[in-house]
């Protein structure tokens, strides 16, 4: 059966599920409960529990929605927060979209902590709730772009949690002993050239950055790194595929090719105790590419403090482009009684503008050495506390240096209908390289191959 007619049925099956679910035998509930408002009668939302899927650290994102809870009892008295760990964004997604293509609704979760490829695969099957009359009136208020990854077909179906810079992070201590001016990787093939000095320098001992085996390297090299820096692209406007024809993927993969190809870098999987080990041995000079570094360095490498600072992520020298932003979001599930969307709607709302409350959770995050990231409200940025230094990166503010690689960054990769599949196919030939088991040439080619024998043509996303 063709690819293409086999979403089609899966998007009716879907939306059958739904209806039936809706018009199935059970208690009646009010209109106000199914769109997610407080009680008619009592101006607070029911007793119950509030279930959010995350990953990564969400333990500490925790912490303030708990305070907010307890803050805000007199709309809540008998709500509960449940943070539940999954292991990524495509394990959230699948648990999601399993419970509600089932019509599991009483296992599923109320809100999905996601990603820009993700929220697109749920919109398109009907999964997350239509979002743009709450949040479009707040886009003026944000940082630059914050609604960009979260629109799909005009409507936005996530609420932005953060948009964070893609940045550098060294070790001035490596640079100091080999007397590297860390400025040289002010561009891609400055960065480049001080790994070979590095490499030269020290008897083959220190090596520029590591690189992940497995499938997060296209995830940080690839699509949040070098590809929009090198303005590459997998599809073209009209959602053929080009990844193996156009030149600035062949220049992302390239660059990822010779960091491989001269041992530029250390292979070892990212965020695992070897890696971490072999920074503190002073075997990794940077850490290449995303702000999110930040909380596993300060967490991980405690020890190395003062020898750290960061730096806006190296541009190619003839595009002349940072790296992309990435907005983080949270979307909420488009459920038949969807009882806490507006509890979620204005939990965001104070997380992103109550600027006292923010800084009081910030500051027990640096306490705690956890994660955290500046607010993308435009009023709260301008606050002298995000641009206080850091005795951790030496006295530089890496929040201030946060706020400014945003500047001049890249535009993120075309998203489609249909990335989600495309990332697994695409992730698995650059892994068969990192391996040793093909060439680069014959990476991008099966990439090629591959993405039209299982995807063919695709729908750009703005459509």
């Amino acid at each position: 059966m063709n690819r293409n007619i086999k979403k089609v049925f899966s998007l009716i099956a879907l939306s059958l599920l739904v209806l039936m679910a809706g018009c199935s035998g059970g208690k009646e509930t009010t209109q106000n409960e199914g769109n997610g408002s407080k009680s008619s009668d009592s101006n607070t939302f029911p007793k119950g529990k509030m279930v959010i899927y995350g990953y990564g650290q969400p333990q500490y994102t925790m912490e303030y929605y708990n305070n907010w809870l307890e803050r805000n009892r007199d709309i809540a008295p008998e709500v509960e927060f449940e943070m539940v760990q999954t292991e990524g964004e495509a394990d959230a997604r699948q648990k999601v979209v399993t419970s509600f293509a089932s019509g599991t609704y009483d296992d599923m979760a109320d809100v999905i902590q996601t990603a820009p490829v993700s929220m697109i695969d749920m919109a398109e099957g009907g999964v997350l709730m239509d979002l743009t009359e709450f949040v479009k009136p707040f886009e003026d208020k944000l940082v630059d772009g914050a609604l960009e990854q979260l629109t799909y077909k005009g409507k936005v179906y996530g609420l932005p949690d953060a948009v964070r810079p893609q940045v550098l992070f060294y070790n001035q201590e490596i640079f100091d002993k080999y007397n590297i001016d860390p400025k040289e990787m002010d561009t891609v093939e400055g960065y480049i050239e001080v790994g070979r000095k590095l490499k030269e320098a020290s008897n083959g001992e220190v090596y520029l950055s590591y690189i992940d085996p497995g499938n997060l390297t296209w995830r940080y090299y690839g699509r949040r790194g070098f590809m929009p820096q090198a303005n590459a692209k997998i599809w073209d406007d009209e959602g053929n595929i080009v990844i193996d024809k156009d030149p600035g993927a062949r220049l992302a993969f390239e660059t990822i090719e010779t960091l491989v190809k001269e041992e530029l870098v250390l292979k070892s999987q990212i965020m695992q105790a070897p890696l971490y080990d072999a920074t503190r041995n002073g075997e990794v000079a940077t850490y290449y590419i995303g702000a999110f570094w930040d909380e596993f360095i300060r967490k991980n490498l405690s020890d190395m403090e003062g020898k750290w600072r960061v730096m806006p992520a190296p541009m190619y020298q003839d595009i002349g482009k940072r790296g992309a932003p990435v907005t983080s979001m949270f979307a909420i599930v488009n459920k038949p009684e969807a009882k806490y969307a507006d509890l979620f709607k204005e939990l965001w709302e104070d997380f992103q503008f109550d600027a006292k409350e923010r800084q009081v959770w910030t500051e027990s995050m640096v306490q705690q050495d956890a994660p955290y990231a500046n607010p993308i409200a435009k009023e709260l940025l301008e606050d002298e506390f995000w641009k206080e230094s850091s005795d951790f990166y030496g006295g530089q503010s890496f929040r201030e240096m946060e706020g400014i690689s945003l500047e001049n960054g890249a535009e993120n990769l075309r998203i489609t209908t249909d990335d989600a599949e495309a990332d697994q196919i695409i992730s698995v030939e650059l892994e068969k390289f990192i391996a040793g088991t093909q060439t680069m040439d014959e990476a991008i080619k099966n990439m090629g191959k591959n993405l039209r024998d299982k995807i063919g043509k695709t729908t750009p996303a703005n459509e």
